[in-house]
């Protein structure tokens, strides 16, 4: 089944679709991280503009080259800090792996058949909370740059900065609005959805941001350490090689999440905005927790109690906050992608958005503190 809309994800089992998306910087953990930091680089990079692979899609296998990036013989993840901390806290180590459908004592394992990269392209995915005991889901474009652990068939599932699993995105709304924090050259409908690879992927063709040279690096948790450079690749998730962004050498773009850069209020901003603004994402808010923003959902995280893939989850009444203002700024072309183009594309992506085994799907009317909220995919 397709569905044509602004932005768009096809989902062949079908499920709710999102009404809003939360913005995530590469710098941002986020209100309620899953563990601490275990990214060893997760740097903002340009996103180039990705080809249409399917009409009006922007979506990919995982295993095509140019989709995730990083710096050779370092690994852009320390897999054994995360398993680490998810072995120090029992309760959040079930909640991660019932939101992946994995046994709590098969988390280790699992992990370390992930591989550490850095995202390429603005990316769509489920993302993962944790408060009060459970995991809650909120749809998210995470900013290129951004640290990632990718499964065998090159599907995101951890990211690094603040240790969340991730599943794959949600179908979009129309009028799906975009909450959180900017940053330059960001467009919704320029992110992408990743696929999974028809069969495992032995090796990843990885560019470096920095430097614009291509290498191949081995799956696994330590495939860095056998990273070997190669050509160029003939096509890449924007087409030619030569579509990349160029190399920022040693003057990365901006990180919105540390407030360094001139932005926004926290009254809101334009998808077409090029600038940040003041939020660091989304949290679960069912203790009725109010924002400085005040602005009203269209959508809201489940909540997901943790456990093993045979279990279910269970979900709470969202609790909803009314007012706020909107404002509209202008907008900047960085790496390759126009702020405010009005291009209609969208991505797909099958598989489920949430936790195998969630016992819900988003509902309607979390409040998100601190957050800002964006005009509208048209």
């Amino acid at each position: 089944m397709a569905v044509l809309l602004t932005v768009v994800l096809t989902r062949p089992n079908g499920g709710a679709a999102t009404a809003e998306v939360f913005a995530e910087p590469t710098g941002s953990t986020g209100e309620h991280p899953f563990t601490q930091s275990t990214a060893n680089e997760s740097t903002p990079s340009p996103s180039a503009t990705p080809r249409k692979s399917g009409g009006t899609r922007s979506a990919f296998h995982g295993s095509e080259a140019g989709l995730y990036g990083g710096s050779q013989k370092t690994a852009s993840c320390d897999i054994d800090k995360q398993i680490s901390y998810l072995k120090s806290e029992p309760v959040k180590n079930r909640a991660f792996a019932g939101v992946l459908g994995k046994a709590p004592e098969a988390v280790p394992s699992y992990l370390k058949t992930l591989t550490p990269v850095r995202l390429s392209y603005d990316t769509r995915v489920t993302n993962h909370g944790f408060k009060d005991g459970r995991s809650y889901e909120y749809q998210s474009v995470l900013q290129a740059g951004t640290a990632v652990m990718v499964d065998p068939q090159g599907v995101p599932r951890v990211r690094c900065k603040c240790g969340n699993p991730l599943t794959e995105p949600k179908e979009f709304q129309k009028g799906t609005r975009t909450r959180g924090q900017t940053w330059p050259g960001y467009q919704p409908s320029n992110s992408i959805a990743v696929l999974p690879a028809p069969a495992k992927v032995k090796e990843f063709t990885l560019r470096n941001p920095q430097t614009g040279t291509w290498f191949k690096r081995p799956e696994g948790p330590k495939g860095s350490e056998k990273d070997t450079p190669t050509a160029p690749p003939a096509r890449t998730p924007s087409g030619p090689a030569s579509s990349q962004p160029p190399p920022y050498r040693d003057t990365p773009p901006p990180d919105v999440s540390t407030g360094k850069p001139s932005g926004t209020s926290s009254s809101g901003t334009d998808t077409s905005s090029a600038s940040g603004t003041n939020s660091t994402g989304p949290s679960d808010t069912s203790s009725s927790k109010t924002g400085t923003s005040g602005t009203t959902n269209t959508g809201s995280p489940s909540e997901t109690t943790g456990g093993s893939s045979k279990t279910g989850g269970s979900t709470e009444p969202p609790s909803s906050t009314t007012g706020g203002s909107k404002a509209t700024t202008g907008g900047s072309t960085t790496g390759g992608s126009t702020p405010g183009g009005g291009e209609k594309s969208g991505g797909g992506s099958p598989g489920s958005g949430g936790s195998p085994g969630s016992g819900g799907s988003p509902g309607g009317g979390e409040k998100t503190p601190g957050s800002s909220e964006t005009a509208p995919a048209t």
